[in-house]
């Protein structure tokens, strides 16, 4: 098992003989695995109908795994097109040299118009108000902004319903500002094999296709596949699809565990700071919700829910110690969490510990830890904080 990386590119983590180095100071981060993310990357690909490709969704910072180091691994490995959230997230890519087709799913705010021009950026079009600010900006500077037509195909969430996108067709056609790039929708129930409301959603947003090209609007891209969407391998007539939980090696639902070979990207680790030997009746941690039945050996790690450790995971977490699998005792702290290492051999202050992802053959998955807490794995990565340090391991 290894520690913490001696720089953010290096190509391994030091042994134990060299546990002290740790240039970031606190002995907790998360390894990034970039193999990790070409692997999900490969799967997403075999998945894929004749000519459609990928628009990798890097918002919430790539679900906690680094929008920038991510989005420039995918550049590497020929994607053009990103989706993030909001025009914040994709101007900080924008910053970083990405110079690809970004796609911002929250739309534009009022007052966003310019940033968008200026920035190249493609919004993904929501209402009628929105379009006649965009058109204006854009002609006011006799320039052209590129959008992505929001359809309402059965999400409940925004976006036009069929009865608005009808009204909205002719103001739109006659918008000179405005270039109708795509056309999208959203599946509300994909994680479901064969879904009802799916197949109604596709058959709605087959009907909105033709409604908008025999309006004279000929959108280039059409996309409403999400990872389960991807999984499902819906929208055989789509350009596009949007992979997210995939890449970072989530299910995008049970009901395709059988079929993807999915490998975790995050590995959140942190090392045995303390270790202490209490005797039976010992209590541990706030409250004294875990009281020790017999004596036992503790090992304290300097990680806890202002990481993103969930709170939820007292008493029910577990860490992966010198290939043994433990179990935390006590609350998680908001800084600390305490670990049963009373079976583990020769266990050490300075060992490593991984909290989520791979260790010597053992997983602790995202979606094992969501199951735990009653979520999704979505949530899980997004939590870790951003005070938890991230080191991106690369594929060489």
């Amino acid at each position: 098992m290894t520690g913490p990386a001696k720089n953010a590119t290096g190509n391994g983590l030091p042994g134990r003989q060299n546990r002290s180095v740790n240039t970031f100071g606190r002995p907790t981060w998360a390894d990034i695995d970039l193999r990790a993310l070409h692997h999900n990357l490969g799967q997403i690909d075999n998945l894929l109908h004749p000519g459609q490709r990928v628009m990798a969704v890097v918002k919430a910072d790539a679900y906690g795994h680094g929008a920038v180091p991510v989005s420039r691994e995918l550049v590497g490995a020929g994607i053009s097109d990103f989706a993030v959230a909001t025009l914040e997230e994709a101007q900080a890519l924008r910053c970083a040299g990405i110079d690809a087709n970004l796609l911002v799913l929250g739309g534009c705010f009022p007052g966003q118009e310019e940033g968008f021009i200026r920035d190249g950026l493609m919004p993904a079009l929501l209402d009628l108000e929105t379009a006649e600010r965009l058109n204006a900006a854009a002609s006011l500077r006799r320039q052209q902004i590129r959008v992505h037509l929001k359809i309402d195909s059965g999400m409940g969430r925004v976006g036009f319903t069929p009865e608005q996108l009808q009204a909205a067709l002719p103001r739109l056609k006659n918008m000179p500002g405005l270039v109708v790039q795509g056309l999208m929708s959203h599946l509300a129930c994909a994680d479901e094999r064969d879904s009802v409301v799916s197949v109604a959603q596709l058959q709605l947003f087959s009907d909105m296709i033709a409604l908008v090209r025999a309006s004279g609007i000929n959108p280039v891209d059409f996309h409403l596949s999400n990872s389960a969407g991807i999984a499902g391998r819906y929208g055989p007539e789509c350009t596009l699809v949007r992979p997210g939980i995939m890449l970072y090696g989530g299910l995008p639902g049970d009901d395709f565990a059988q079929d993807l070979d999915l490998r975790p990207v995050m590995h959140l680790r942190s090392c045995v700071a303390q270790l202490r030997k209490l005797p039976a009746g010992s209590g541990i941690s706030y409250g004294h919700q875990y009281r020790a039945t017999e004596p036992i050996q503790v090992a304290v790690l300097p990680i806890g829910y202002a990481d993103g450790y969930n709170r939820l995971l007292s008493n029910r977490g577990q860490g992966i110690v010198r290939g043994c699998l433990v179990p935390v005792v006590g609350r998680v702290c908001m800084d600390w969490i305490m670990l049963d290492v009373s079976t583990v051999a020769d266990v050490a202050i300075g060992d490593p510990v991984t909290l989520l992802g791979s260790s010597q053959g053992i997983t602790i998955s995202g979606d094992a830890m969501a199951a735990q807490l009653g979520t999704i794995s979505y949530e899980v990565f997004c939590r870790i904080s951003a005070r938890v340090p991230r080191r991106y391991l690369p594929c060489a």
